[in-house]
């Protein structure tokens, strides 16, 4: 395997990413800040719901990944001979050394602890000896594996509540909408949720809410939105601060007499605009916050 590097304008970056994919045989194309871990290093990507500050980085490296030297220096000779090229320059051409990549992937992937007893695991791991309840979940399509702070704050509240003997709201109905792996929705199960919806709108997370639930032995009712239906002892949602103020009416229509509603994927900054989208029907309180994500919990009235 040989990787070859580029070092591309921001203009060039989209057309030669295509060129070396689509047309000179890259098995694989990576674009990198060039000016990373230097003062020149600037941040590409918005917030979530927020614009990207540009459409790219003003220097770019492009890795392109090659089976032979030789289809690497032809991919970069003709790409250096075009007239549209210009600015474009070659950094380097190595031979890689051959590594097992799927143990490489894995070791990225370590147990995460929600709470000392209560631990997402990758299938390729032992239980740690502390796990009395755990999850065995890999890295996958789907939105929600434990490693992003929302997810495991939703995670938390779960375990800390069942854990506490404070999981009345467990021993009803729960929906998780927009349940990306099943993870909140498996979380719930195993923690003693007696009937368990898990709905998205991507049929791959719904797939993969299916797969995952297999895996972990519990029984999830999985589907597009229209599959919920009444009402539920707990509303778990870990979606985005946008879609979550439109869905308000739709999920506190789901939540049944002194119900808990769960809401994630909210940036500190987007507190007060949630807690006034739900006013109408309960009162959001932050009950928990990690590296610049809330979550917020209210209860419905008592009917």
């Amino acid at each position: 395997m040989f990787e070859l590097v580029l070092l591309a304008p921001q203009a060039l970056v989209e057309p030669v990413s295509d060129a070396l994919g689509d047309e000179l045989g890259a098995l694989s194309v990576s674009v990198e800040d060039a000016d990373a871990d230097s003062d020149a290093e600037r941040a590409l990507f918005g917030e979530p719901g927020m614009p990207a500050p540009a459409a790219g980085w003003a220097r770019s490296s492009l890795r392109a990944l090659f089976e032979s030297r030789e289809a690497a220096e032809a991919a970069a000779t003709l790409l250096l001979a075009q007239d549209w090229t210009q600015g474009l320059q070659v950094r380097s051409l190595d031979a890689l050394q051959d590594q097992d990549w799927v143990r490489l992937t894995q070791s990225q992937f370590e147990p995460i602890a929600i709470t000392p007893a209560f631990w997402i695991v990758p299938s390729w791991h032992q239980p740690p000896a502390q796990a009395a309840r755990l999850i065995r979940l890999d890295p996958g399509m789907a939105f929600g594996t434990g490693t992003h702070p929302t997810t495991r704050m939703c995670l938390r509240w779960i375990a800390q509540r069942a854990e506490s003997g404070n999981a009345a709201c467990l021993n009803h109905r729960v929906l998780d909408y927009g349940c990306g792996s099943g993870i909140l929705a498996i979380a719930a199960a195993l923690h003693g949720a007696r009937e368990v919806d898990a709905v998205d709108i991507d049929p791959a997370a719904v797939a993969a809410s299916e797969a995952n639930a297999r895996a972990n032995g519990v029984t999830l009712r999985c589907g597009s939105p229209s599959l919920a239906q009444g009402r539920y002892g707990l509303v778990l949602a870990n979606i985005l601060a946008s879609p979550l103020k439109l869905l308000a009416p739709l999920l506190c229509g789901h939540l049944a007499s002194g119900a808990p509603l769960v809401l994630a994927g909210i940036l500190t900054r987007q507190t007060e605009e949630l807690q006034a989208a739900y006013a109408p029907w309960l009162a959001l309180q932050v009950a928990d916050e990690q590296e610049g994500w809330v979550l917020l919990s209210g209860t419905a009235a008592p009917r």
